[in-house]
């Protein structure tokens, strides 16, 4: 009979016991290197002296098996996140825990729901809210900017040199830029300290006042031209990451009701590409999803969602008008505009318009694809999307939403005239 030799997994040269506050741990050199060359785990991995770390058990056993299954336990929602994150800073894990905690790719739209409420300092309402990929949180409120970590438990507040901030950029967790309307170009602002790293001025051809209102990626001036439907200014801007576009759009309030004008721009030639004219139900807001290969607007005079699709952009001229609608077309009455402070944003696959106090979720429905007339597929005509309202009963209405936002697996929303920033988060994951 013949013996088999056990794996490399289970020799006692590979087996490696750790002594953490009086109680012993087994596992495995290859779970200890997950943690990263620097970290104190993989210096243990690789001594052979006596492993003995002065630290708490309980959390250990935590982080332990975060590096077997890449994920936390489930009885990690009965510890203190703050002292589980020092705790992950101390062996050099805290990266692998942010990931774990709050990866982008852990939002599920369907699941989200108010979860806690961030309080800030002071009587002003916040006026923009910046984010960074993995969840840190920037806000604006009167001439003050509050930032938390990504873990929500600590924050910061620094005094701006503006009376009021208008915009704000997260540029990492440290740094932002932000712009007023009164101010003729933007600041990058270390958020640690409060202090200016650098100012950025401009002055447009036409000499004329030339403000921050939004910022985008790529850095954003105002134009205020004589001809307004030629110059109206850009109040919000995205980037376009499929096509290396920048999209630009911005709309101006006349006596002949609300024009706005869309642009997207080659940043690598500095040409338009695309251009919509808006005139009829003119965009209350705006957004592009790189995911679902359209463009989505709220109607300011309807208060409708509509769409248009990314490739059929190439095709329109100043006579037609691209966009589908999603909703029930819904004729205005009296000239009232029932899209009006409405905002729109996307993530991921879902599009999320808030409407008053309450926020509408629109899904793509797969459908199959039709045949045209010389046999070939039509993916352009067989689009379909389907509505739901966002939270639990005691989640809906409220004060209008003036801001929407995502970072990590969270959702953050703002009402006006209220002083605090609402978390809206998946009951499945996170703490």
């Amino acid at each position: 009979m013949q013996c088999l030799k056990p794996g490399p997994e289970l020799t006692t040269t590979n087996v490696v016991t750790i002594n953490v506050g009086g109680e012993n741990f087994q596992t495995t050199k290859q779970t200890l290197t997950q943690a990263g060359p620097n970290s104190l785990l993989s210096q243990l991995a690789e001594t052979t002296s006596d492993r003995f770390v002065d630290r708490d058990p309980v959390y250990f056993s935590l982080l332990l098996s975060l590096l077997r299954t890449g994920a936390l336990p489930s009885k990690v929602k009965d510890f203190d996140l703050r002292d589980l994150i020092e705790e992950s800073r101390y062996y050099g894990l805290e990266s692998l825990l942010t990931n774990s905690l709050t990866n982008p790719s852990q939002l599920d739209a369907f699941a989200l729901q108010k979860s806690s409420i961030l309080p800030l300092n002071g009587r002003d309402s916040p006026s923009a809210v910046a984010t960074t990929p993995f969840g840190s949180l920037h806000v604006s409120h009167g001439s003050k900017i509050t930032s938390f970590d990504w873990s929500l438990t600590r924050k910061s507040t620094i005094l701006t040199q503006f009376p009021a901030v208008d915009s704000l950029l997260a540029i990492s967790p440290d740094t932002a830029a932000a712009g007023a309307t009164d101010f003729s170009g933007l600041q990058i602002l270390d958020l640690q300290n409060g202090s200016v790293k650098q100012t950025l001025n401009w002055e447009n051809a036409t000499r004329s006042g030339s403000t921050v209102q939004a910022i985008g990626s790529s850095g954003h001036n105002e134009i205020f031209g004589a001809d307004i439907d030629s110059a109206i200014p850009a109040t919000k801007l995205r980037w376009v990451s499929r096509f290396g576009l920048v999209m630009a759009s911005g709309s101006h309030s006349g006596l002949s009701g609300v024009s706005g004008d869309i642009r997207f721009w080659d940043i690598r030639s500095g040409n338009v590409v695309f251009e919509l004219k808006e005139k009829i139900d003119c965009f209350s807001d705006i957004c592009v999803s790189d995911n679902l290969n359209a463009v989505f607007k709220v109607g300011v005079n309807s208060g409708e969602v509509f769409y248009t699709d990314f490739r059929s952009l190439s095709s329109v001229n100043d006579n037609s008008n691209p966009w589908i609608c999603l909703g029930d077309k819904r004729k205005v009455i009296n000239g009232k505009k029932e899209g009006f402070g409405c905002k729109i944003e996307n993530h991921g696959n879902q599009v999320f318009c808030s409407k008053g106090g309450d926020i509408e979720l629109w899904s793509e429905v797969v459908m199959g694809s039709a045949k045209t007339s010389n046999g070939s597929e039509d993916q352009l005509t067989k689009r379909d999307f389907k509505k739901n309202m966002m939270g639990r009963v005691k989640d809906m209405g409220g004060s209008r939403i003036t801001n929407l936002a995502f970072g990590g697996n969270k959702m953050f929303v703002t009402r006006k005239d209220q002083q605090v920033i609402e978390i809206w988060q998946g009951s499945a994951r996170g703490i």
